[in-house]
């Protein structure tokens, strides 16, 4: 099934019911939705460096890349977290007692079973609120946690992090907790971090929880060679983002025009992911009214990841109200998991 053939209804069973965040402010307000749609599109494709922002990645196509790519011998971050996981994740429960697991860019839920599993093996209710904007693989990733876990509830919620957190419901159990895995906050400029948390510190009341992964600082070939893969997927996942535009905004980029070029960017401890024009020619993207000239030579920065200090994080976490109650790494040192509490 397409992502276009989930649009227009929610899924709803006993212990399943999906909500499209992202088509309920259209119905409620379409002016709103019409001229915000494709906007950070043109504001990134007409400024000087052209940059895309990385929602457009994901696609149903590019969602399951992105899984693939967590299946390489060269991207240690998914490994490496869910190793931590797999270690801590009884402890992790031990604190927080019988909780509401919110997941931020949940995916296909890999690591979030290592929770479950915990929260079940202490005879606790499950309850889980996946969020997501590729509504695809949310229900099919939510339909097979309902057959693995016979005593699940789940509430998704198809749409961007922001419109989800404003739409929380109150748990009907003791306590919740919003997980945000994979170092996805590496995506986030400083700025954009300090805006998150403030959404996160609204999310929850207080006593409530907020788990989150972060890749650590590390040498520049291991973080080069986890972006620039031997396989190509991730060079492949870049360029779908290409492929997504086109479909969404009926535009002709050309992804044979493109290459992948990831580089670790030292003074600013981040991955960057590009794409560089091969040679000179114009995109237009029709539903947008947009034409763009590209040089060749020239790229579009599709992607940041940040690289974090466990110190420095735990006092951004601080200022917003957010405790840290414990951390966790992998024996390297490679990547790290805080458990804070508002």
């Amino acid at each position: 099934m397409s992502q276009a053939d989930h649009q227009h209804h929610s899924v709803k069973t006993e212990r399943l019911q999906i909500q499209d965040l992202v088509n309920l402010c259209a119905a409620s307000d379409p002016k709103l939705q019409v001229s915000s749609v494709g906007s950070d599109v043109i504001q990134g494709l007409t400024q000087t460096p052209k940059t895309l922002p990385p929602q457009y990645f994901y696609d149903d196509r590019g969602s399951i890349l992105f899984e693939q790519i967590c299946e390489l011998p060269e991207y240690y971050p998914t490994r490496t977290e869910a190793s931590i996981l797999r270690h801590y994740a009884s402890e992790i429960t031990g604190i927080t007692g019988a909780c509401e697991l919110v997941e931020l860019g949940s995916g296909s839920s890999t690591k979030t079973r290592l929770l479950l599993d915990a929260y079940a093996a202490h005879a606790y209710p499950l309850r889980y609120v996946p969020i997501d904007v590729s509504a695809g693989i949310l229900e099919s990733s939510a339909k097979q946690l309902l057959l693995d876990y016979p005593s699940l509830e789940i509430q998704g919620l198809v749409g961007t992090y922001e419109l989800a957190l404003q739409q929380l419901t109150p748990t009907e159990l003791p306590t919740r907790m919003i997980v945000f895995l994979g170092s996805t906050l590496g995506n986030f400029k400083p700025q954009e971090c300090d805006v998150f948390f403030s959404q996160i510190q609204s999310a929850l009341k207080v006593g409530e929880y907020f788990l989150l992964g972060v890749d650590l600082q590390k040498p520049t070939s291991l973080l080069e060679d986890a972006y620039n893969d031997s396989q190509g997927v991730t060079a492949e996942f870049n360029l779908n983002m290409l492929k997504h535009l086109n479909q969404r905004f009926e535009g002709n980029f050309d992804t044979q025009l493109f290459e992948h070029w990831a580089f670790y960017n030292e003074p600013l401890n981040q991955i960057e992911m590009h794409l560089r024009c091969l040679k000179a020619h114009t995109v237009r993207l029709e539903a947008l009214d947009l034409t763009v000239k590209f040089e060749a030579g020239e790229t579009i920065m599709t992607e940041i990841s940040r690289k974090f200090d466990l110190d420095v994080m735990q006092q951004e976490l601080q200022a917003k109200g957010l405790t840290s109650r414990k951390v966790w790494t992998d024996p390297k040192q490679w990547f790290g998991l805080i458990l804070c509490q508002l």
